[in-house]
């Protein structure tokens, strides 16, 4: 879960909040004269460092705090996804719906449903691939979390993206028969997802008429 710039100040010591002002000004150098990016500016280096400044359980929010002050294009949000280890692909991935990308990061949130790396599945699932992810590609990703294990809760907007949606109750059917043919469980959230597929209510008489 991201915390936000004051809940930081609040938990980070001395140290590691001058840290973290540092690191946002060089972020908001960077958004004041883009025309100088050669690559690898001071504060994609901080990104890269946010855990042993911050501490671990920051990283997250430290790393989504300087994308946004850096207003990070596509060049370097896709640099930093792939450069970067597990734990800062899953920061920007988190992040792609604050920037101002449109659909061009997509590449990154299919990449990371390519992999069986929990983490990064969860993250992609996130607000951006619900505004983005075409029907087809969607279906497949809450297939990916059912495969992995990983929470359909993580899934945003699971409720309106699935509501109706034949195809992807016809797909979570062919996926229980597979699982259960193979004498394997069925996991819990199928069911949940399913449940959420039927198409909504028809308005009643009196709904109608108000």
């Amino acid at each position: 879960m991201l915390i936000s710039r004051k809940e930081l100040d609040d938990r980070l010591r001395g140290a590691a909040r001058a840290w973290l002002d540092e690191a946002l000004a060089e972020a908001a150098h960077a958004a004041a004269h883009p025309d100088t990016d050669t690559g690898n500016p001071p504060w994609e280096l901080r990104f890269a460092a946010a855990g042993r400044h911050c501490g671990l359980e920051h990283a997250d929010s430290v790393r989504a705090l300087l994308l946004l002050e850096a207003r990070a294009g596509l060049p370097a949000v896709t640099r930093l996804y792939e450069q970067g280890t597990a734990a800062e692909r899953r920061a920007v991935l988190l992040t792609l719906h604050r920037l101002d990308l449109g659909a061009t990061a997509l590449p990154l949130v299919e990449d990371a449903l390519r992999t069986n790396d929990t983490r990064l599945v969860a993250a992609a699932v996130g607000p951006y691939a619900a505004l983005h992810l075409d029907p087809h590609a969607w279906r497949h990703a809450v297939l990916k979390c059912l495969f992995t294990d990983v929470p359909v809760e993580n899934v945003a907007e699971l409720g309106r993206r699935a509501r109706g949606d034949a195809e992807l109750a016809r797909m979570l059917g062919d996926f229980a028969a597979e699982r259960t043919a193979a004498g394997r469980a069925v996991p819990a959230g199928l069911r949940t997802v399913l449940h959420l597929t039927a198409p909504a209510p028809a308005p009643t008489s009196t709904e109608e008429t108000r």
